[in-house]
Parts: C-alpha cells; structure tokens; sequence
C-alpha cells in the first residue's frame, strides 16, 4: 500500500491527508519525527522534509504540492478543475496558503532553534508582514465552498489549522470572515476535519 510520512501539526501533511480522503485514496500514514532524521524519511527524501508519499513501487513523491498533483492525477482530477482558469486559480490558492505557512514555519524554527538572544526580531517581523499581507487578503474574499472543493480549499484549511495551532489569538482579529470561513469547510466537510494540524 501506498504510505504516506507525515507529522500531525504540519500543514502540509495536513493538506496531503486532506486530499487522499477527499479523492478517496487509500494511504497507510506513518508518523515521523524530522527532528530525528530516521531512516524510513531520509531514503526516501533526503532533504528529511515531510510529506513524503512512498508508492507501491517503491519510488518516492516529496514536496506536498508535487503529492497533491500526483493525487489529482491517480484520482483522475478530483483534486484540480479540468478548466485551464479554474485550475489556476486552484493552483494559486494552494501556493498562497502554502507561501503563508513557509512564513509561519522559519518564525517557529527561528524562535525554537536559537537562543533567545540571538532570535532576530526584523526577521520575524518581516514574515509575519507577509502572513498579514495574505491573511487580510483572504479575508476579504474568502474562498467560495462549493460541494466539489478543490487542493487549493485544502491547503487554505490546513493553512488555518497550523495559525490556531502555532499564533492562536495573533492571527484572527480582524479576520472574522476567515475564521468562520474555515468553521464552515470543517462543517461542509467533517471527514477532513481530522487532518487539520494538531
């Protein structure tokens, strides 16, 4: 079976799960710890980054967004619109969301690799410049819920997830339209509500 190596709070492990639910793909999920750089994880990506989807032939997908394409594929576009501007757009929703939790990721690692001292705070407040930047625009047009949801959607909740998870109460103000945004995909779509970042 297809095994899929993730970590329950990142975001996109969180998005790849999301869609091999949503395009009804089996896949074995085997928890990993990056951090320490097991065996499993480093032949199968040697950069020790996780998504990584193992296929039954042995060769590996790494980078989520090269996973959700490979799921779109094998489910034959349930993940991607078949319209060259719908899929775009799809496209360009699951690299902001992605873009925005590269953000919050080097703030993290900024903050939990060095000491104290020597965090350096122009750097954190020029990531967190750029998750506003993208937040606010989110929210002032949410992505519309349609019942066939896209790996843009996916990314966009998995996104959300890993804020409330990692900046609870730095991110929502102001931002009622996208909170209630991700209440309702969680209600529209309560299978995928257990991936979100934990």
């Amino acid at each position: 079976m297809t095994t899929l190596l993730y970590a329950s709070s990142s975001p996109y492990s969180s998005k790849v799960r999301m869609a091999a639910a949503y395009a009804g793909i089996a896949v074995d999920t085997v928890p990993v710890k990056t951090e320490e750089r097991p065996a499993e994880l480093i032949g199968a990506n040697p950069l020790g980054k996780i998504p990584v989807l193992v296929l039954d032939d042995g060769r590996s997908v790494h980078d989520s967004r090269a996973i959700t394409q490979h799921l779109n594929r094998v489910s034959k576009n349930v993940l991607f619109p078949r319209n060259p501007d719908k899929r775009l757009e799809a496209e360009v929703l699951e690299a902001l969301a992605d873009g925005i939790c590269d953000c919050a990721l080097s703030m993290v690692y900024e903050r939990r690799t060095r000491p104290e001292d020597m965090v350096y705070q122009p750097w954190l407040d020029r990531q967190w410049a750029k998750i506003t930047a993208a937040l606010d625009m989110l929210n002032a047009n949410p992505p519309k819920l349609p019942k066939k949801i896209t790996a843009g959607h996916m990314a966009v909740r998995a996104c959300l997830g890993y804020l409330a998870l990692r900046f609870a109460g730095k991110w929502e103000k102001g931002r009622g339209r996208l909170t209630r945004w991700a209440a309702r995909f969680d209600e529209k779509f309560p299978q995928l509500k257990a991936c979100v970042p934990i």
